[in-house]
């Protein structure tokens, strides 16, 4: 490959236009990618356009995936170090492409070296102004919103990276579909009262209000990641909120122990089989509690409650629990949409949805929102 000499390597700072997605510090340089769904967009002419990047991990390579005028053109695993990943080369020089650039993998609370940094460009082109989208949604969730198991065979059951993505999750479908910027808070076993395991520290609330709660560590903090999240800076047309998956399955494990202190949680089930009404309670409370913290942080935005992929088990408890809060807050601008569950012939990988379950849940959510969104432009 013979070097492009007309090559100029720009800074983010030095780059004329860009827009970035996710949740992130943009106050840093290199720029973080702490979310599934985080990246840079731009517009840019010239024949030739690389990334420059900054990446770490101790156990959980980022993955990422890149489209050229709205058509998925990659997708890669990137390793330790400092690199430049070229985005494209030797196109028409004259015209414009709308690149964009996106982190599959999940903020990975398990492991506090993981970083995706954004240090800057190398073009031989002009960056253009990316327009703005007219509408703006929040996803909320655990591994379905993650994209767990939207590639993989079906015998795949390795918890691993390249099996979770956003590029085939509902998320970015119902977001392309509506012509919508988009935003992802997701972990994989993690729930709106506890995680699968049981475990009370593994809720999504928890995290909510900072600008990525679900890491932590020395360096994770310097990049911005316990700050106080500016509800103020992106205000979202619609939230989704998908939990609830993993509250269930608390049901059916052993209790967990905190190993500092001895303490144990368990949400119970009756020898009839039936939930135990204190802790449906409990986790109807944890419901009911997110749903005013979401108002409170988020006055204007439609909040839609989206379950079903994986189950139906806790619908008649979640349902009841927004009537519960809706009565309590004069809240009308609520919803519940029960999505279509997974079945053996769009199942995924690691016993998760795949890619048309995902597109399936989509077409739900999408066409319940279109009306929503067009009634607000």
């Amino acid at each position: 490959m013979t070097p492009n000499q007309n090559l100029k390597q720009y800074t983010l700072k030095e780059a004329a236009h860009y827009k970035i997605h996710g949740r992130t510090d943009e106050t840093q340089e290199p720029l973080p990618l702490f979310f599934n769904g985080s990246g840079i967009e731009v517009n840019v002419t010239g024949s030739e356009l690389w990334l420059d990047i900054d990446v770490d991990f101790e156990v959980h390579e980022p993955w990422i995936w890149t489209a050229i005028n709205g058509a998925f053109m990659s997708r890669q695993m990137l390793s330790p170090g400092t690199c430049s990943l070229c985005l494209f080369r030797d196109m028409s020089p004259d015209t414009v492409k709308n690149v964009r650039f996106f982190r599959e993998l999940q903020a990975m609370s398990e492991d506090d070296a993981c970083r995706l940094l954004v240090k800057g460009f190398r073009s031989d082109g002009a960056f253009l102004p990316v327009k703005a989208r007219p509408f703006r949604l929040e996803f909320i969730g655990d591994s379905i919103t993650s994209g767990e198991g939207t590639y993989g065979a079906e015998e795949d059951m390795d918890w691993l990276p390249m099996y979770m993505s956003v590029s085939h999750d509902y998320a970015r479908m119902v977001s392309d579909a509506l012509n919508a910027e988009y935003r992802l808070i997701s972990q994989g076993g993690w729930g709106v009262l506890c995680g699968w395991d049981n475990d009370p520290r593994h809720n999504l609330p928890s995290c909510y209000e900072k600008i990525c709660g679900l890491v932590s560590g020395e360096m994770n903090e310097k990049l911005g990641a316990g700050k106080p999240y500016d509800f103020k800076s992106w205000v979202p047309d619609a939230i989704i909120v998908n939990l609830g998956t993993n509250d269930a399955s608390a049901f059916d494990q052993p209790a967990w122990t905190d190993p500092a202190t001895g303490r144990t949680f368990k949400q119970h089930k009756e020898p009839d089989g039936t939930y135990r009404q204190e802790d449906i309670l409990r986790f109807q409370q944890a419901v009911i509690d997110f749903l005013s913290m979401l108002r409170r942080d988020n006055p204007t935005s439609h909040i839609i409650w989206a379950y079903g992929m994986l189950g139906y088990d806790l619908t008649l408890a979640i349902t009841d629990a927004m009537n519960t809060y809706q009565k309590a807050a004069g809240d009308t601008n609520i919803a519940f949409l029960q999505l279509p569950n997974t079945t053996e012939s769009t199942v995924g990988s690691r016993m998760h949805p795949g890619e048309n379950s995902h597109a399936r849940a989509a077409k739900v959510i999408t066409e319940y929102l279109h009306p929503i969104l067009m009634s607000k432009n």
